[in-house]
């Protein structure tokens, strides 16, 4: 039996998914463990573009979509090991991040379901990285607006467990599905992903089993990006149904005994949720068809390149075919330890985007995660780039 499996599904990310397998072949060194890519049918090459890149992983092709928690529950069902991470190919993995959670779930055997600290593109800490469950208060009050409002309460910032440490581990109760790190025995015992679950809530119903079977959850503090959603576009009406009808799926699953006085008003929140996000998105839609759009276009963004006199070289001809404002830094982690913050004087300060592009062959992820995490900024985000793919990989586009 293996040590670890990693499951990946895949709809149309190609390039994320890419990025990410090459982060784990860092992340991996010395574990004994096998790769699941499963791909949902996608429509832009995904097959033929990993499988020729990638010989040594198991790549499994459906002939539709299975959504995400029948396509997990596809590769846990094939693979053998000790656990299996669950891992959004829109993420990036820490050179020690694996070695670090292996060590931590086999010194601490009532775990069953561990996560970790995910990172947005600008370097801030996703608030989802820890969760408590949302029982029918904490679902109240994180739609009703308490949880936003009061995010350091220990009554109404449940949902996201705001008291805990970032820097010490601690046990939680919803691991994120970004990046689940399951122990086998566990998932044995309670059963693997929910495929009533088409996308979203499938990781809330697991933790949860989780936590009934008699396990623990928890949180340990390493860092990993998530770019958060580049497969999934958010403002489509598909989303707004799948999300909701997710939440009504838990909500029924495990809470349907609770009284009238406590489920009525959550249905009801739930449903005005999913109505005022329609709405939103069909004004949007209107005022677009009508031209109601700014008359100034935004400002082109900054791209500032750091890396090897051999990845610049490659970045100058990208940004001179893609039209790219840019500037070029020859840095290392070596020669230049603090990489985009000895520059931050010299950059934008607020209003037009700045995206600093490490090349990933001189400096690590993780200290990439470190620089980005410990100033970030709302106008500066993570681009990455690597002179074996010459792509340039950013959360809101990919270059080539």
């Amino acid at each position: 039996m293996r040590k670890l499996a990693v499951v990946i599904v895949n709809y149309n990310v190609k390039h994320y998914v890419e990025q990410c397998l090459m982060s784990l072949r860092r992340a991996l060194e010395g574990i004994d463990a096998d790769i699941y890519v499963v791909d949902n049918h996608s429509s832009d090459n995904s097959v033929s573009f990993l499988s020729s890149r990638f010989d040594d992983i198991h790549l499994i092709r459906c002939n539709h979509n299975q959504g995400f928690a029948r396509a997990n529950n596809i590769a846990i069902a094939q693979s053998e090991s000790e656990y299996v991470l669950l891992l959004n190919p829109d993420t990036i993995v820490g050179e020690q991040t694996l070695r670090d959670t292996l060590a931590f779930m086999d010194s601490h055997p009532k775990a069953g379901g561990l996560g970790v600290c995910m990172l947005k593109a600008n370097g801030e800490k996703a608030m989802e990285s820890r969760r408590g469950l949302p029982t029918p208060m904490v679902a109240f009050y994180k739609m009703c607006g308490l949880c936003a409002r009061y995010p350091n309460s220990k009554r109404f910032g449940r949902y996201y467990m705001s008291g805990l440490s970032w820097d010490e581990a601690a046990p939680i109760d919803v691991v994120s599905g970004a990046c689940f790190l399951a122990r086998r025995t566990a998932l044995d015992k309670i059963g693997f992903l929910d495929e009533d679950f088409f996308m979203y809530g499938e990781d809330i119903d697991l933790s949860y089993r989780i936590l009934k079977g008699g396990f623990e959850n928890w949180y340990y503090p390493v860092n990993i990006l998530h770019y958060k959603g580049e497969s999934t576009q958010k403002t489509s009406y598909q989303y707004v149904h799948v999300f909701y009808e997710a939440m009504l799926i838990f909500f029924k699953k495990h809470y349907a005994h609770s009284s009238l006085f406590l489920t009525v008003p959550i249905k009801i929140a739930i449903y005005m949720k999913a109505f005022v996000a329609l709405v939103n998105m069909r004004v949007e839609r209107v005022k677009e068809s009508l031209g109601f759009r700014s008359s100034r276009p935004s400002e082109p963004p900054l791209y500032v390149f750091l890396g090897s006199p051999e990845m610049l070289a490659q970045c100058r001809k990208l940004a001179s075919g893609n039209g790219l404002q840019a500037q070029f830094v020859e840095a290392t982690e070596a020669s230049h330890p603090d990489g985009h913050l000895s520059m931050l004087a010299d950059l934008p300060s607020h209003g037009k985007m700045v995206y600093v592009v490490y090349d990933v062959c001189s400096y690590s992820f993780e200290t990439i995660f470190r620089l980005f995490s410990s100033q970030p900024l709302p106008n500066v985000s993570l681009g990455t780039y690597n002179q074996h793919t010459q792509t340039i990989i950013t959360n809101s586009e990919i270059l080539q």
